[in-house]
């Protein structure tokens, strides 16, 4: 409902703003702007997103069966279990979902989205499952995709990629923020989903959490003594390093276990297609709305709404002009990023500006809600998606003031 509620919200708005425009201001090509912007919007989620990820689709997956035929995924499901279980207390102990969420959390930790998404698409498979409502979503999936949507990334190289594209002179200055960003948005995404569930935290928990934060403030201060170059190193080699280990590891995994490893790739893989197939109506239909959202300028007044009221409150607005990363970020990681690269370029803001450096802590502290929303559920068929938006939101809303005071901290 709340989804359909938003869709529906995309249109209407973005008609008004565009009829406002038309009437008062005479902007004549604005509906032509609109419908050019739907045209390429359907083209584009099909061509652009849809049918690169089939190949990776393809791939992960036949991969992810010799790792389930192996013993891998059940491994890694009975390893984590302790914290698996109450984090999702509906999902039975040692269940493949387990170890495939632990997967997509794992890529996602290292940067690699490619990956990230056939094991998340996989995850929520199994989900669906243990799913009695089929078309309603369970506990388990919303705290898996809340989670998700966090977009929890220790090593934020694609941004950094961006800056010194730019001209930046410290591209790197942002890594540590958005590391920081991130983990307050999945922290936030946790105690919000919790609070939803009435999950009970007991010490096994918080040892979790308290060891998570740990892991990651080793990584931080190795890496922050490091100089640019040695950051970047570090962010491409650890990545893919990994990335191949685990690929080498599955192979040899089933070797080890005498499985027929091409026939179990073959087997996964042909699932792949009929996984993207699926999800290409909810990519359509979710891209093309926030496209006319856009193009019709009703972000803009979204964004002088917030500076306004921001303004008027007393408050410091030098990191307004990085604000619409933050507010497009949860609809579109492609959007969210032409902004900031807009700041980048801009020569009366650039990379290295107060604004350029938020934008980027904005652009690395979140994942885009509604798109994994419609990719993640439309996948399994469900279209009662309950409290998983707000849920989301909340958490997003969290990170984007994290990060702000986060930008505060190191750049003033």
């Amino acid at each position: 409902m709340a989804l359909n509620i938003v869709w529906i919200a995309f249109f209407v708005i973005a008609f008004v703003v565009a009829l406002i425009k038309l009437i008062f201001e005479g902007d004549v090509d604005i509906f032509k702007r609109l419908a050019d912007g739907v045209f390429d919007s359907a083209k584009s989620s099909v061509l652009d997103v849809a049918f690169p990820l089939a190949g990776t689709m393809v791939f992960f997956l036949g991969l992810l069966n010799i790792a389930e035929k192996a013993g891998a995924v059940r491994f890694l499901a009975r390893f984590l279990n302790p914290l698996m279980k109450r984090i999702f207390p509906e999902v039975p102990s040692g269940h493949p979902a387990q170890g495939q969420m632990v997967m997509n959390f794992s890529a996602n930790l290292l940067g690699l989205d490619n990956a990230a998404t056939p094991f998340g698409l996989k995850a929520m498979e199994s989900l669906q499952q243990l799913n009695p409502q089929k078309e309603k979503a369970t506990n388990a999936q919303i705290m898996f995709l809340v989670l998700h949507t966090s977009g929890l990334t220790l090593i934020p190289l694609t941004i950094i990629a961006y800056r010194v594209s730019v001209g930046s002179i410290q591209p790197a200055a942002i890594f540590i923020p958005c590391v920081l960003g991130t983990m307050m948005t999945t922290l936030a995404s946790v105690i919000v989903v919790s609070v939803w569930q009435r999950i009970k935290w007991d010490w096994v928990l918080y040892a979790w959490v308290a060891a998570a934060i740990a892991f990651v403030g080793v990584l931080l201060y190795y890496v922050g003594g490091l100089d640019t170059a040695g950051k970047e190193t570090f962010g491409k080699v650890v990545g893919n390093v990994l990335l191949m280990v685990i690929i080498l590891g599955f192979i040899l995994g089933g070797v080890w276990k005498k499985v027929n490893v091409f026939d179990a790739f073959i087997e996964g893989a042909k699932g792949g297609w009929d996984v993207v197939l699926k999800i290409i109506p909810y990519l359509v239909g979710m891209l093309v709305g926030i496209r006319v959202f856009r193009d019709s300028g009703a972000l803009d007044y979204v964004v002088r709404f917030f500076s306004w009221i921001i303004g008027s409150l007393g408050f410091d607005t030098k990191f307004v002009d990085a604000l619409p990363v933050a507010i497009m970020k949860p609809f579109s990681g492609s959007g969210a990023r032409g902004m900031m690269l807009d700041i980048f370029k801009n020569p009366e803001l650039g990379p290295d500006s107060f604004a350029g450096l938020t934008a980027s802590i904005f652009q690395g502290s979140a994942d885009t809600t509604f798109y994994i929303i419609a990719l993640y559920f439309g996948s399994v068929g469900i279209k009662n998606v309950r409290y998983s938006i707000w849920a989301g939101m909340i958490a997003d809303f969290i990170g984007v003031i994290a990060a702000i005071f986060i930008a505060y901290i190191f750049f003033t």
